[in-house]
């Protein structure tokens, strides 16, 4: 019998989202002391300009100030349970809103 490690699960990962079309980064080109750097210390666990940027490319009718209202939610979430944070995470795009909201449908 195979023997399955982290690594191989890992490996396997990578593979597997890099057909999806996702490009795969090596975690330390990006820390704080890497070539490429895109977080102040270890201890950030979002890189907010890459999230800013997504949050503006997938919403690029909602006004500005809603976006950056949704990444300041994000940015929020602070249980020291895992699980905890990841349900609010996955919640939000449901129960999100601000008074300027304003919701775009498109309809085909």
């Amino acid at each position: 019998m195979t023997k399955i490690s982290e690594n191989t699960i890992e490996e396997f990962a990578i593979e597997l989202l890099e057909r999806l079309g996702y490009q795969y980064i090596y975690a330390p080109d990006i820390a704080h002391d890497g070539e490429r750097p895109e977080r102040n210390s270890y201890e950030d666990v979002l890189l907010t300009e890459r999230l800013q940027n997504a949050i503006r490319r997938i919403n690029p009718k909602v006004p500005i100030d809603s976006q950056e209202e949704a990444l300041k939610e994000i940015q929020r979430i602070n249980s020291p349970e895992l699980l905890a944070n990841n349900e609010a995470f996955h919640r939000m795009p449901l129960d999100f809103k601000t008074p300027n909201m304003v919701y775009y449908y498109n309809i085909k």
